[in-house]
């Protein structure tokens, strides 16, 4: 009898908005992941093996590119994972592009061999270095909220320390990943160095246990820990991004309109489907009444629909599943004496439109303020004193971005060095992201390691350090032939390097000596 052959599983883009089937796609399975690694370990050498110059080129090569491209690319973006068009110009390629300039100005001096004095006297016989060596291949498994600049800003650093990548991005979104892979192929990336592998969760998993050099996760605390245990087992490097509930905190001196319209975009930019979303809102007693008015109106105002619409501000959510979470979590806290000000309810646009919330009476007993919502929901608690909102803000297990608001910078700056988080911002929100020279990631349950910018570049690299004798070979004091003289020698060379000034003096005379002793 033959034996019954199991389809294939396979992955669907859908447009948000419309619900329209864009494409569709088997998903990789373990033997293919298995051959994308291999392809991009075989092309890896030869690509390491180019100067940083040479893979700045093709970066750059990349950029004129993406430019030729760009309203091509933004609006598929949009299509499929729901965002107005300026989100994706800005947040998407905005993002990709400042990233690339960032490492074609910097990556050469950030992976120079970097010399590494000595304070201790012994090292000053050494010439030392600190060399920036490829990883070999590495493993990137990306989201859905933000397609292109989330997997372009990982991808990029990778290669241009000289590292083979394999990509797998989300199930939701593997058009935007296929036409980034499109768009450095025209800029001449050497081939097999960069794969795409759609697939789902399982493909995911088979890239974890592929014998990739490392993996680069974005997405939930729960599936990062998974991720981080398979990992453990051949202590293979990770860098994870899991995720946040960022607070949002406005002191009473704060100017009212900007910290309401601030709230406004912190909250809802891409329907609030951010990792460094504003989720818990903060603001001093003798502002909350009228910050939530503002508020309030401001909300109203905002114009929902297809992001191809260029007047749109707030398109679809990305499934149902995640619809139902925000339904939930806002049920929960009305159960729980929470009052909703707008919003709170499906748009009669269609299923996956949720209209801008605002909701206050919360308390952290509440899932709303507890868990990521991942949705487009503001809830306010007041405090009294800035101690309150500190401890408000830090009562989370993560610990992504925050942000506070005041007038007073120095009282910002007080504020901001006591809150438990990657980043803070003073009267901005989100917007740090943009800048590749500010690096991102968390605290707490909010992950592990840095991206962008210099620290970025060194998740990508192996560093080693290279010592050299400059004494010719000459027998070192610290070698075999401990006796009584070497004690004390090394005695008195301690006290010389590291006593006060009567001790330097005293010790001075037996460090010579240390330093003459013959050594087998």
């Amino acid at each position: 009898m033959a034996a019954l052959s199991v389809p294939q599983a396979t992955v669907q883009s859908l447009n948000p908005a419309t619900g329209e089937l864009l494409g569709e796609f088997p998903c990789a399975d373990r033997a293919q992941v298995q051959a994308a690694v291999a392809a991009a370990r075989q092309a890896q050498p030869a690509w390491a093996g180019r100067t940083v110059a040479q893979r700045v080129a093709v970066l750059d090569r990349f950029r004129m590119e993406l430019m030729a491209v760009r309203q091509e690319v933004a609006e598929l973006i949009t299509r499929e994972c729901g965002k107005p068009l300026t989100e994706s110009l800005v947040t998407e390629l905005m993002v990709t592009l400042d990233t690339v300039s960032y490492f074609a100005r910097n990556a050469a001096n950030l992976l120079r061999p970097e010399r590494v004095p000595h304070g201790n006297l012994v090292g000053k016989s050494k010439a030392s270095h600190l060399h920036f060596e490829p990883l070999g291949v590495v493993g990137i498994i990306s989201p859905w909220n933000y397609p292109w600049s989330t997997p372009a800003t990982e991808v990029i650093p990778a290669l241009v320390a000289g590292n083979g990548v394999v990509l797998k991005p989300s199930e939701f979104t593997t058009l935007c990943a296929m036409k980034l892979k499109e768009v450095f192929d025209r800029a001449g990336l050497p081939a097999g160095l960069l794969q795409v592998l759609p697939g789902d969760g399982a493909t995911g998993a088979a890239l974890c246990t592929s014998g990739v050099d490392k993996i680069v996760f974005t997405g939930s605390v729960a599936t990062g820990k998974r991720v981080a245990a398979v990992a453990a087992e051949r202590l293979m490097p990770v860098l994870l991004e899991l995720g946040g509930k960022d607070p949002f905190v406005v002191l009473e001196d704060a100017d009212l309109e900007v910290a309401a319209s601030g709230a406004l975009w912190a909250g809802l930019m891409n329907c609030g489907q951010t990792c460094i979303s504003a989720e818990r809102f903060y603001v001093h007693k003798r502002l909350v009444k009228p910050f939530l008015e503002t508020l309030v109106a401001k909300c109203r105002q905002l114009k929902l629909g297809n992001g191809l619409d260029p007047d749109v501000e707030i398109g679809p959510m990305i499934r149902e599943r995640q619809v139902r979470l925000v339904e939930e979590q806002v049920a929960d806290a009305v159960a729980h004496g929470a009052t909703v000000l707008t919003g709170g309810k499906r748009s009669s646009l269609g299923p996956l439109f949720y209209e801008p919330t605002v909701i206050t009476g919360v308390t952290h007993a509440m899932r709303i303020m507890r868990e990521e919502t991942f949705g487009p929901v503001l809830p306010v608690i007041e405090f009294a004193e800035d101690d309150d909102a500190v401890r408000l803000a830090n009562d989370s297990e993560f610990g992504l971005a925050a942000s506070v608001w005041t007038r007073n910078r120095a009282r910002g700056r007080k504020v901001a060095a006591r809150l438990e988080a990657g980043t803070v911002m003073i009267n901005d929100a989100l917007s740090y992201y943009g800048q590749c020279e500010a690096p991102h990631g968390g605290v707490k349950s909010s992950g592990l390691g840095r991206s962008h910018g210099r620290f970025g570049l060194q998740e990508m690299v192996r560093i080693k350090y290279v010592d050299e004798d400059l004494l010719g070979g000459r027998p070192k004091p610290w070698w075999f032939g401990y006796d009584r003289t070497q004690l004390k020698n090394f005695d008195s060379f301690l006290r010389m390097s590291f006593g006060g000034v009567a001790g330097k003096l005293a010790g001075l005379s037996g460090a010579v000596k240390s330093l003459m002793h013959k050594k087998v």
